[in-house]
């Protein structure tokens, strides 16, 4: 499954790589590609993992999600 998430607070390449790191060290994540410009993270993983798993990642990389799609 494929699920891009919209988040807000990301302003540089640390933050980036923050979000990154996060979401590849949750358990069924195989993918993860971070995109600053339009402030998304586009992940790949199983459907095993839910919503909350991803936001509750980001929020605990000091991020705020706003959307998931």
């Amino acid at each position: 499954m494929k699920k891009t998430i919209s988040i807000e607070g990301m302003s540089c390449g640390h933050c980036a790589n923050s979000v990154e790191k996060a979401l590849l060290a949750v358990s069924g994540v195989q993918q993860v590609a971070v995109d600053i410009a339009s402030k998304t993270a586009v992940v790949e993983a199983n459907a095993s993992v839910s919503d909350d798993v991803l936001t509750k990642t980001v929020a605990d990389a000091g991020f705020q999600v706003v959307d998931i799609a």
